[in-house]
């Protein structure tokens, strides 16, 4: 990067995970960020400039107001604008092109090219670096794991201690419903500082959508699964959880989609390294399962089958990269991806059983403990 070129990103921390990445600074408003070579700066409001030189991971944190007063235009009462503070501080620093986010604000851009700048952004990722963890974000990942462990081991002994009458579970004489074990899901969650939103626990044909959330009650017999992805509100980083259980007895059809979602993880788990392509291991899962003649496509008007990916990116964000799906991707190590698979059948059953680990130069460091299981 030369002197004249800065990197600008103009976000909320709280809710836009580069700018909390290159900051450490969380804060519900926008506020701007510029980095000159290694310098990183910040421009802050008065409302939050002392909390940001105390609490963020950079080198100069500026006042917004003072180079608003800066900017201030003879003969005017208008009062000048964030972009205008900027404005004057890019000028002091005889910065002239810009390296912003893919989603950086056109209308924003639009004012700074009025002003003469040059705005451009990466083809890929805005930080890179991102992808690859550090060992202190592998424990940060590996503490919100373990914390979902306790979630998903609380909502599966709910589960478990329920009473079957006719096709129904109960608990304390109530239909046991799906909002029920989200609450205790959440509520153990938010008493370990962890906010888990839209958490899964769908059973029957509504686990057969991979993203219903579950409503109702629960049914014995049928699978019910069970997808935990809490986000640290001390770290900011994200875990992800799943298993599949049944309440009674399963059938023999939904007892070999079972096994055969369990053996093609145990595919994938031996086959995930450094420099492997993930497009390849998606293949070979997906081989696994037509072989035991699970067949997936549109099958009376609706996907059935594996017809999603095997695994994807954690960090700051549920959803990072990289893929482990049916685009080329390599593996490198300190990648931390989710391990899922899974099969969904209206009328027979659906699983899907998540890991989450670390890739290694020789394999992986699975940061999962929870053992698996289908019938309680």
């Amino acid at each position: 990067m030369s002197t004249s070129e800065a990197r600008l990103m103009i976000a909320a921390s709280e809710t836009d995970a580069d700018m909390y990445y290159a900051t450490r600074f969380l804060a519900p408003d926008p506020f701007i960020f510029f980095q000159i070579g290694a310098k990183k700066h910040l421009l802050m409001s008065d409302l939050e400039r002392d909390r940001a030189r105390a609490q963020a991971q950079v080198d100069h944190v500026l006042s917004l107001s003072e180079y608003q007063e800066k900017a201030k235009k003879k003969d005017t009462d208008e009062e000048p604008s964030q972009i205008d503070a900027l404005h004057e501080v890019l000028r002091e620093k005889n910065i002239t092109h810009l390296n912003v986010p893919r989603a950086f604000a056109i209308a924003t851009a639009d004012d700074l090219r009025e002003r003469g700048y040059t705005v451009a952004f990466p083809e890929g990722a805005y930080w890179p670096d991102r992808e690859i963890k550090t060992p202190e974000e592998i424990e940060y990942i590996r503490e919100a794991q373990q914390h979902t462990e306790a979630a998903m081991d609380a909502a599966i002994t709910l589960i478990r201690n329920s009473e079957i009458r006719g096709d129904l579970l109960y608990h304390n004489g109530e239909p046991l419903t799906s909002e029920t074990v989200k609450r205790e899901i959440k509520f153990l969650l938010l008493e370990r500082d962890y906010t888990a939103d839209h958490t899964i626990v769908a059973g029957g044909d509504q686990a057969c959508d991979p993203h219903n959330e579950g409503t109702g009650p629960l049914h014995a017999h049928q699978s019910i699964i069970i997808d935990i992805f809490p986000r640290s509100n001390t770290t900011g980083y994200f875990a992800d959880l799943t298993r599949t259980v049944v309440k009674g007895e399963p059938s023999a059809d939904l007892q070999n989609i079972y096994d055969a979602v369990l053996a093609g993880q145990n595919l994938v788990l031996d086959s995930v390294r450094a420099e492997a392509d993930g497009q390849a291991i998606h293949r070979a899962l997906t081989e696994l399962f037509e072989n035991r003649n699970f067949e997936t496509g549109n099958i009376d008007g609706r996907m059935q089958g594996f017809f999603h990916g095997t695994g994807h990116g954690l960090g700051l964000e549920i959803h990072e990269p990289p893929r482990i799906g049916k685009t080329p991707e390599t593996l490198c190590a300190g990648h931390i991806v989710t391990i899922e698979p899974g099969l969904y059948y209206p009328g027979r059953g659906a699983v899907r059983i998540e890991d989450l680990a670390v890739v290694t130069e020789d394999g992986l460091e699975n940061l999962t403990t929870y053992p698996k299981f289908l019938t309680l």
